[in-house]
């Protein structure tokens, strides 16, 4: 009776999945075990220019413990430097989003524009985010919009170029079974142009959301304010360099984190038969 029961038995899927994932878990966790060694070892020196990881610890523990403190101004915690930075990203990543896929569209649609367009595009995309601030500042004399805009501005172009390309990609196929059936437009892009683009649309999104978090931690160094970009630049002029490594680490898992979600999201939006 107890073999017929546990051969019925079977794991639930996440722990399948876990159990899948174990050894490669495994193999990063000592990877960082070791990288954290190394670092100590060459940090321990008291004149070392750079801290070891257990002087981080000690010289940010109330940081780290107490991330949610708000005493006005500049003077709050890591989270709420964090979220003030992510608000801004949202806001200039969700226009670059919307700007760059009906664009991108539109471009794809048609090889005149593209040809016509392409050469700026390619031009412009190079330019670093932060030769956009003096633009920004000048055009709209006011450090938010101006930081959203380089957001925007940063974030556009993987996203109007995948697009487009998307655009193009769509098969012969598909194009001619829509004039067989006589479609729409409307239901030509709802049916058969959109879906056949989506896989494109979120390579786009997906670099565009990386240099999204990318180009706001660089310029709120400049702008000023409560961010994360600010805090390190802040932290730099006060010589705490233990704040600043920190810093860096929250920034690296939130650029991540904002990776993983555009994965996830991509995951479920994207049909298997199209990855």
């Amino acid at each position: 009776m107890a073999v017929s029961i546990s051969r019925r038995y079977k794991s639930p899927k996440w722990v399948k999945d876990l159990q899948k994932k174990l050894p490669k878990l495994a193999t990063s966790a000592i990877a960082l075990l070791i990288f954290l060694l190394i670092w100590q070892i060459l940090c321990f020196s008291p004149d070392a220019p750079l801290p070891s990881p257990t002087k981080v610890v000690n010289e940010t523990w109330e940081l780290i413990i107490n991330p949610f403190f708000n005493n006005g101004g500049t003077d709050v915690g890591l989270f709420w430097q964090i979220f003030a930075s992510l608000q801004r990203v949202a806001v200039g990543f969700t226009l670059a989003a919307i700007v760059g896929i009906a664009a991108g569209i539109l471009i794809g649609s048609s090889a005149l524009i593209y040809d016509a367009i392409d050469p700026i595009f390619q031009i412009l995309r190079t330019v670093p985010p932060l030769a956009w601030l003096p633009i920004s500042l000048a055009a709209f004399r006011n450090n938010e919009p101006s930081a959203i805009f380089v957001i925007f501005i940063t974030a556009i172009w993987p996203i109007i170029i995948n697009t487009a390309v998307g655009v193009q990609q769509v098969p012969q196929d598909y194009k001619n079974v829509s004039r067989v059936l006589k479609l729409s437009k409307v239901e030509y892009f709802f049916n058969i142009l959109f879906p056949a683009t989506v896989p494109y649309v979120f390579t786009g999104l997906r670099i565009g959301i990386g240099l999204s978090w990318l180009a706001i931690v660089a310029a709120e160094m400049l702008i000023g304010g409560v961010g994360i970009g600010f805090f390190i630049w802040d932290a730099w002029n006060s010589s705490m360099i233990s704040e600043i490594i920190l810093a860096l680490i929250y920034v690296g898992i939130v650029g991540f984190l904002l990776d993983r979600l555009m994965a996830y999201i991509a995951k479920l939006v994207v049909p298997e038969e199209n990855k």
